[in-house]
């Protein structure tokens, strides 16, 4: 499942977890692999200077973003670094619950599946989307970031059309959260039946 930051896919994520199905958070995997003692963590800092670096030694997000969506080129070289960590071990997390239960429903949240080349790997591809408006609103809300910041972070993802031309299945997150959970829930049975 992708969309765009602040779109909607981590309540459309909780609706799925709710129907049953085994969500992976890239974002969260993304935090494991660049701990400290992880090959991720010592090439971001190598990358992108110990002034990344909170007190503790960890990789400080609010230090990196500056660096890396100021410039989309620095931005490329931070996901040519990540993606490849944060990709072995979604697969590996994945086949370890295929092994528990071959027909479980497996849904990896993640902002740029399309981004990343991983469209074509994946069985089906979900698209959680809102309107341009909501979507800017959305992340100044909940992040703090100035107008400019927030902008420039949408900007550095692939467009939602785009996305939503690629996809398989549109949760449309515009309208209350019962008309995205309604929509989940029409959705769901055709996952199942794919893992049949």
């Amino acid at each position: 499942m992708t969309g765009g930051i602040a779109s909607g896919k981590s309540t459309v994520a909780r609706f799925f977890r709710e129907m049953g199905a085994y969500i992976f958070d890239a974002d969260q995997v993304g935090h494991e692999v660049t701990e400290p003692g992880l090959a991720a963590y010592q090439e971001v800092v190598n990358r992108f200077g110990k002034d990344i670096l909170d007190s503790g030694g960890r990789i400080d997000r609010r230090k990196l973003g500056p660096k890396v969506f100021a410039d989309l080129r620095q931005l490329q070289r931070l996901n040519a670094i990540v993606h490849p960590h944060i990709i072995a071990r979604v697969k590996k997390m994945a086949a370890g619950e295929y092994k528990r239960n071959p027909h479980a429903v497996v849904i990896v949240d993640a902002a740029l599946i399309f981004e990343a080349g991983l469209g074509g790997t994946l069985r089906r591809v979900i698209v959680a989307w809102c309107r341009p408006e909501q979507q800017l609103e959305r992340l100044i809300a909940k992040t703090g970031l100035s107008r400019e910041e927030a902008e420039r972070r949408i900007k550095a993802q692939m467009p939602v059309e785009e996305k939503r031309r690629q996809a398989d299945f549109e949760i449309d997150c515009s309208g209350p959260l019962e008309q995205s959970q309604a929509q989940v829930k029409a959705i769901y049975p055709e996952l199942l039946r794919l893992m049949g």
